[in-house]
């Protein structure tokens, strides 16, 4: 005979997991109308209206910027407004940037007025990215508790890494099909879409009491953020890099170990959706930096192509946890009332680090080559799993 508990068990966490995608998908619709150009961009800066690499990568790299920017501003007023109302306003700047897309498709005659709306289009997005990833997430945790944050900034990571992946290659067959215009069109109605489907939905109740000042939040995560940027690298380094080391060895099929990195990462994430409530997030955080770092090695060691995948498929399953497992003890040095704050201030340690990730790797490959980026990444990692240790030890 079934268990009938296991089944209600069973029940209950399904229940609770389409409760947070009610709320996350919104963010998947954020993140989707930042992936459908991301392809796309580079090549029009460049191909189409004639300028330099150097403009075609800044007019990306202007949105992580923007985001990374404004994570501290979004956190505060999550606090203040309510994570709802953040959401909104973030999706309205997914809507904003997509008008800042079509004005400048029209104004392809003036290429200097379509390059500087093209870059005011990525700066409001990368401002709207940050608002709705932190509303979202705050908002799924107060649909279903705090108890369950990890779980919430699991699904949150699913819904986001997926809506790249999907973006990309759809973005480029839409703009194949109808031009800028058309990429822009979609764009607009995917946030005008997740906008109007969000504002029925009831808000949730924000704590009351004096926030902390931003330098206070910063002063009790900084270390957890620290600890996130060192095991950030490893996921920077292949998904940047892994083809030019592919290249260097000669291989063919570095698309693929792409791939794996990337099922790996939301696979371990949806098998082991309860891992650190049951565990604990400094333990859990413990086995993914070893598993990250082993990854790692292995792609550095590869001799073989089937080495590099392997490695690859270990370090996305070791980072997947890494994020949800640090950021659920990060959340919980601070009040309730700056829970907002210290998740934004924490995701910002994410984003420098895959920020200087790309420049300073790259200086390194100038002087080593290519492999030894793995190998000190993965010795970075091992680095995140003393501090852990330390900070399990300090925290009892």
């Amino acid at each position: 005979m079934s268990d009938p508990s296991a089944g209600d068990t069973a029940q209950s966490g399904l229940c609770l997991n389409l409760r947070i995608i009610s709320v996350v998908i919104f963010n998947f619709a954020s993140y989707l109308t930042i992936g459908l150009p991301l392809a796309v961009l580079p090549g029009y800066v460049h191909d189409v209206m004639g300028y330099s690499a150097f403009w075609a990568g800044l007019v990306i790299s202007l949105q992580y910027f923007a985001t990374l920017l404004s994570r501290p501003h979004a956190g505060r007023f999550a606090d203040l407004w309510g994570p709802k109302k953040v959401v909104i306003f973030g999706l309205s700047g997914a809507l904003v940037c997509g008008l800042c897309y079509a004005l400048a498709a029209l104004s392809s005659a003036v290429p200097l007025l379509s390059l500087l709306l093209l870059c005011l289009g990525r700066m409001v997005l990368g401002v709207g990215q940050s608002f709705a990833g932190t509303g979202a997430t705050l908002w799924g945790v107060g649909v279903v508790g705090s108890l369950h944050i990890g779980r919430v900034i699991s699904w949150n990571g699913i819904f986001t890494y997926g809506a790249m992946a999907i973006g990309a290659p759809l973005g480029v067959a839409i703009y194949l099909s109808g031009g800028l215009m058309l990429l822009a069109a979609i764009v607009m109605a995917i946030a005008l879409l997740a906008i109007v489907l969000a504002l029925p939905r009831p808000a949730v109740k924000t704590s009351k009491g004096k926030p902390l000042p931003f330098r206070a939040v910063l002063g009790r995560i900084w270390g957890y953020g620290l600890i996130l940027a060192m095991g950030s690298v490893g996921f920077g380094v292949i998904a940047t890099f892994i083809t030019l080391f592919y290249q260097d060895k000669g291989w063919q099929g570095a698309a693929f170990t792409l791939t794996l990195f990337s099922v790996a990462f939301v696979g371990t994430r949806m098998l082991f959706p309860n891992a650190i409530n049951r565990h604990g997030g400094l333990n859990v955080a413990l086995v993914c930096f070893a598993v990250e770092a082993l990854g790692l090695l292995m792609v550095w060691g590869a001799w073989e192509p089937w080495m590099a995948k392997v490695g690859a498929l270990l370090t996305g399953a070791g980072f997947s946890l890494v994020f949800p497992a640090i950021g659920v003890v990060a959340v919980n040095v601070v009040p309730p009332q700056n829970q907002g704050s210290a998740l934004a201030t924490y995701t910002a340690f994410m984003d420098l680090a895959l920020g200087i990730t790309g420049p300073l790797a790259g200086l390194v490959m100038s002087f080593a080559g290519v492999p030894v980026i793995y190998l000190l990444s993965s010795l970075l990692v091992c680095l995140a799993i003393l501090a852990t240790i330390r900070l399990k030890l300090a925290t009892g």
